[in-house]
């Protein structure tokens, strides 16, 4: 409708800032849910596109860094793993880091890699640092099928475990990186030194998290600091839900859980307040 039309017409249009600072409007994320989609299918196409091997590096890139793993600290290190085969071990613990370093690393850089969208047209924010996370799920559900298949190679049946188990540590690694990268993502908008920041971070995190080693070698008196961390807990009770280990992980683990919630809920609260300035900012 063009402005003459608008004013023969009578119609009015008010654009009003959101009358809750940090509510999420659930109804006009829903009606921008095939713009959700498409970010997301650009995201994963243009990482493979044109690449000899395509979404094998998914598979490959993990593999070829357990295998790292496994003769270093296996082999040589010979750190222990709690009666599971070191390269499924480590490969257990690797995709879940992968996925995610991967997916805080695409949030924390959303609104700057939208930058023309976001300067052109309106769209609810949020769905950038979305989409950035959910098409990493392409990569960890293809390493998860791999890790199952070693698993059965090791004599590992699938037990009901791995109906709640599993997909609780997706979700659970997938709040805690969008609720840090919602922080980071509006942050980096007002300071770009945060985007370099975040390599090191992950880097730094990775041996923070027991990837290529249990909890069980840090004394039970420190599980409650060491919980604080939230990829502590997805890793242990992945490998809980995978490999049958015994006995389950600490219930002080479970605290990396509420750290996961309370990033997730600031992170949301953070963004949707600071999102009004992302346009004249980038």
């Amino acid at each position: 409708m063009t402005p003459q039309q608008t004013a023969r017409s009578g119609t009015e249009i008010v654009i009003e800032p959101p009358r809750q600072l940090g509510a999420i409007n659930w109804r006009e994320l829903w009606e921008f849910r095939e713009l959700l989609q498409q970010m997301v299918w650009r995201d994963v196409t243009v990482r493979y596109k044109q690449t000899a091997l395509g979404i094998a590096w998914a598979v490959l890139s993990p593999l070829i860094m357990v295998a790292i793993f496994a003769l270093i600290f296996g082999l040589w290190g010979r750190l222990p793993t709690n009666g599971v085969p070191a390269p499924a071990f480590f490969l257990a613990g690797l995709i879940a880091y992968n996925f995610f370093a991967s997916a805080l690393a695409g949030s924390a850089n959303s609104m700057l890699s939208q930058r023309g969208l976001l300067t052109k047209i309106y769209f609810p924010r949020l769905i950038a640092p979305l989409s950035a996370t959910v098409a990493q799920l392409v990569d960890l559900l293809i390493a998860l099928a791999v890790v199952q298949a070693l698993a059965l190679y090791y004599g590992f049946v699938p037990g009901w475990r791995l109906l709640w188990v599993v997909p609780l540590c997706v979700l659970w690694a997938w709040a805690a990186a969008l609720g840090l990268g919602l922080w980071l993502a509006a942050l980096n908008v007002h300071y770009r030194d945060v985007g370099q920041l975040v390599p090191f971070l992950t880097r730094v995190w990775l041996f923070a998290s027991p990837v290529i080693y249990p909890v069980s070698m840090i004394p039970a008196k420190w599980h409650w600091l060491y919980g604080l961390n939230p990829m502590v807990g997805v890793i242990e009770w992945l490998r809980w839900g995978l490999f049958h280990t015994a006995p389950p992980p600490s219930p002080v683990l479970w605290l990396s859980m509420l750290v996961s919630v309370v990033l997730l809920v600031t992170g949301l609260w953070y963004f949707r307040r600071t999102e009004h300035a992302f346009a004249d900012l980038v």
